[in-house]
């Protein structure tokens, strides 16, 4: 279950986003290794956990706005930091950045040109800091220095380079005020104190236009700010107010582009004039929404637009980049993305996305119309044998189209029919979300399974994003229903076509994904061998009630699409769809995952369900990492949690795996506080992490 940050999260750079979370590393091993199956044919390296899941060797790249500087995030003692060099010579970057723990993930250029901001919380508790760093000095400042509060970066602007506009629930948990704090001296003005909105639109002056409020019903309204105070702007319905959302203003700031599925059924791209209402029509697709967009950096003109059905699909809309965007389609394989301008737009910085290998980047020099080779986000993917990932549409039992995504294990298709030789044990990777969606590219899962030996599945099932409203509204009130029928249907489906072995199959995923996993083990006791929830609620009741203070102006949001427990209907609803109800139907293994800080599943979600399959004595392994909130950030903890979830997979669908050792376990904070017998290998390594003696882990 994922907190909608839609209102306050709107202005973070969807390509880095996309970057950050399609990386993973895959590290070469020359040992020959046996295969306990014999779902791999050929010769196929069993590659090592931590390549798949340690840090990768840069991401998240950058130009400084007047583009005489790079940036990128890397690993400074297997911490992930800010580094900066010259544009001319990236390999004198060096880290400008000191963490020491969780790492960075999110950072951002200040239009000084000498500042980088970066944003950080403690143990996964999500009350994140904002600091700034001054790369003249090396000095770190934290802009928001209080503590149990969480701030978000609303606005920069190059027209007020020492500042930046800030969203800060100092006065009340569950109110973002906004605030200009001067990116140098921390010193914070109030622009607006907030008692009714849950989210704002902010000029490039700074200057508040638009505020958010959802009503009781799941509408969202949305207000103007004139001369005369707040009027009613726009009333966005339920049904509308997953794909409407705005993306920043025009040169002038007299418009506001408007992503906007009202009247339609796949979101469109808008130019909403905000003095006269008039809606402009710029870019639509009928059978995905907007997926992303090229906005000009100081002209503030749409010039390019994407969407994404099966693989992302550029349109070009301004004509002075078409040469330019034609050189880069064809100048290497993969999905094109800009990830990075230059103020003056001289220089760009490209990333392509591949499925079976690094994202490759390259530095464009727009006068000279030639692209530059930088590197790769983890070379050492290129020498090895990856999977690819294939795009299929699976219908369900009431005719939805599933934008699905296949991963077989490398040589296991000798005919390249898109079916394995023989039928394989399969994992069916969840999204979380459920307000999000899989989508094409490297994926750190779905190779390390595959490379386990496992044909790998992911579906948008309906309440997905990205297909239209009403592929997203059909998930309305369904959760353990028809979205679990979805998931259900693609496994009858890869068991058809020949794809799955129908007596090993997992079902695995994270936040949602958890909760699909164990729906899967409670609904339908006996199609999955196994279940691996990572930070999934087992109690919808409990979930709700206990969500973050800052997410209660928004509830409305989350009741109307899962169920509302203030009702007697809802109330019923969300009994029928917990699985912490169903204990009893459990016959198969179940592998829990939890961040002890995670303020959107609390861990009381996971302490339940194991508690109760304790009580009746099911086979349930708890893995509980105290320094974790919704997801796990640090490396050394993924690692360890996947050396346990890969033996326990071994053991209920047959592939193969790496023993643990004390090694995998080493630097993580991992506990396991109930079932580590169930897995070979993890008394011994936890033990030997007690008693400061090492070994070294070694391939089955």
């Amino acid at each position: 279950m994922q907190i909608n940050d839609k209102f306050w999260n709107r202005k973070a750079a969807l390509v880095l986003i996309i970057l950050a979370a399609l990386c993973a590393s895959v590290l070469a091993q020359e040992n020959k290794t046996e295969i306990k199956t014999d779902s791999l044919k050929g010769n196929v390296s069993l590659i090592p956990r931590e390549v798949f899941f340690g840090n990768p060797d840069r991401t998240s790249i950058m130009l400084s706005p007047d583009g005489s500087k790079i940036s990128y995030l890397a690993p400074v003692n297997d911490v992930l930091n800010v580094w900066v060099g010259p544009v001319e010579e990236p390999q004198k970057a060096r880290p400008v950045t000191n963490d020491t723990y969780r790492g960075i993930r999110n950072y951002y250029w200040a239009y000084t040109n000498n500042h980088i901001l970066y944003v950080q919380d403690k143990n996964g508790d999500e009350n994140y800091h904002i600091y700034s760093v001054n790369l003249s000095n090396k000095l770190t400042k934290d802009l928001t220095p209080f503590n149990g509060m969480r701030s978000e970066i609303v606005e920069r602007s190059y027209k007020i380079p020492d500042e930046i506009a800030i969203m800060l629930n100092k006065h009340d948990p569950r109110y973002f005020d906004l605030y200009r704090v001067n990116i140098e001296t921390g010193n914070l003005t109030l622009i607006m104190e907030n008692k009714d909105f849950v989210g704002f639109d902010v000029d490039s002056s700074f200057k508040v236009r638009l505020g958010y409020k959802t009503a009781s019903n799941g509408d969202v309204e949305i207000f103007k700010l004139t001369d005369h105070g707040w009027e009613k702007f726009l009333n966005i319905s339920m049904e509308d107010n997953q794909p409407t959302l705005t993306r920043g203003f025009d040169k002038n700031d007299d418009a506001v582009y408007l992503v906007d599925s009202r009247g339609r059924d796949t979101s469109a791209l808008y130019a909403l004039n905000l003095s006269t209402n008039n809606e402009t029509l710029i870019a639509e697709d009928p059978k995905s929404d907007l997926y992303s967009c090229m906005i000009h950096p100081t002209e503030k003109n749409v010039q390019a637009v994407a969407f994404n059905y099966e693989r992302v699909h550029w349109k070009i809309l301004d004509p002075t980049i078409t040469n330019d965007m034609d050189y880069l389609f064809n100048l290497t394989d993969g999905d094109m993305w800009v990830a990075s301008r230059s103020l003056d737009d001289k220089a760009w910085i490209v990333a392509y996305i591949m499925d079976n290998g690094p994202i490759q980047c390259y530095y464009y020099d727009r006068t000279a119309k030639k692209a530059r080779f930088l590197f790769t986000d983890r070379d050492e993917l290129q020498n090895l044998t990856l999977a690819k990932m294939v795009p299929v549409v699976i219908n369900s039992r009431d005719g939805l189209d599933l934008v699905s995504y296949c991963t077989l294990p490398p040589k296991s298709d000798t005919d390249g029919d898109g079916i394995p030789d023989k039928p394989l044990p399969m994992v069916l990777l969840v999204h979380g979300g459920p307000a999000g969606r899989d989508v094409w590219g490297y994926s750190s899962n779905h190779q390390w399974l595959a490379n386990r030996g496992y044909a790998v599945l992911s579906v948008n099932f309906r309440g997905s994003t990205g297909f239209g409203k009403s592929f997203t509204n059909a998930g309305n009130l369904e959760w353990g229903r028809k979205m679990q029928n979805d998931l259900l249907d693609v496994v009858n489906w890869s068991i058809q076509q020949g794809i799955a072995d129908p007596g090993h199959i997992a079902i695995m995923g994270e936040s949602y994904g958890g909760y699909a996993a164990l729906a899967g083990l409670t609904f339908t006791p006996d199609v999955f061998a196994c279940g691996v929830d990572l930070y999934g609620p087992s109690n919808l009741t409990t979930m709700l009630s206990s969500m973050a203070a800052y997410v209660m102006p928004d509830i409305a949001s989350y009741t109307t699409r899962i169920g509302d427990s203030q009702t007697r209907d809802g109330k019923k609803l969300l009994t029928e769809r917990s699985p912490i109800n169903y204990v009893d139907r459990i016959k198969r293994p179940l592998l829990v995952a939890q961040g002890a800080n995670d303020v959107r599943v609390k861990k009381n979600e996971s302490d339940q369900i194991v508690q109760a399959m304790q009580k009746k004595n099911l086979s349930v392994i708890y893995a509980l990492f105290p320094d974790e909130g919704h997801a796990f950030t640090r490396p050394q903890n993924r690692i360890a949690f996947d050396a346990v979830a890969e033996a326990f997979l071994a053991q209920h669908l047959g592939g193969r795996f790496e023993t643990i050792s004390a090694s995998d376990l080493l630097g993580s904070s991992i506990t396991i506080p109930v079932g580590a017998r169930e897995i070979p290998g993890l008394e011994a390594a936890l033990s030997e992490i007690a008693k400061g003696n090492m070994t070294l882990s070694h391939i089955v």
